[in-house]
């Protein structure tokens, strides 16, 4: 059986906003890497995480439970998520699950970050 990779890369745009680039596969062996990623993005100033999903190669369910997980602390924080760069697929996932009523989606992440007001 082969070990699912996740590659989760923080990049912080400015003190109030952080960007973590998703690369790979997000499932239940991911949660590591993902937490320790949103520990990364941020500070006490952060005030938007932009998750940054064009290069996110699979996600099932415990991925998508990851994603409610860091929706969860991220709101504990008084932050707000954004989402950028889903394929059609992954788009569907957030409408059929909901998330995209708490996880604002943009096309690209130039638009999230204009959304975000980091630009």
């Amino acid at each position: 059986m082969t070990q699912n990779i996740l590659n989760a890369s923080v990049k912080k745009v400015n003190e109030r906003t952080s960007v973590i680039e998703v690369e790979g596969e997000v499932t239940q062996t991911s949660e590591k890497d993902l937490m320790d990623a949103y520990e990364e993005a941020v500070s006490k100033k952060t005030r938007t995480i932009i998750l940054n999903l064009t290069n996110l190669e699979y996600m099932n369910s415990s991925g998508i439970g990851l994603l409610v997980t860091l929706l969860v602390r991220a709101n504990r924080h008084h932050q707000k998520m954004l989402a950028c760069g889903l394929s059609e697929h992954y788009r569907q996932i957030f409408e059929l699950t909901r998330l995209d009523e708490a996880i604002e989606i943009h096309d690209d992440e130039t638009s999230a970050l204009a959304a975000a007001g980091a630009q």
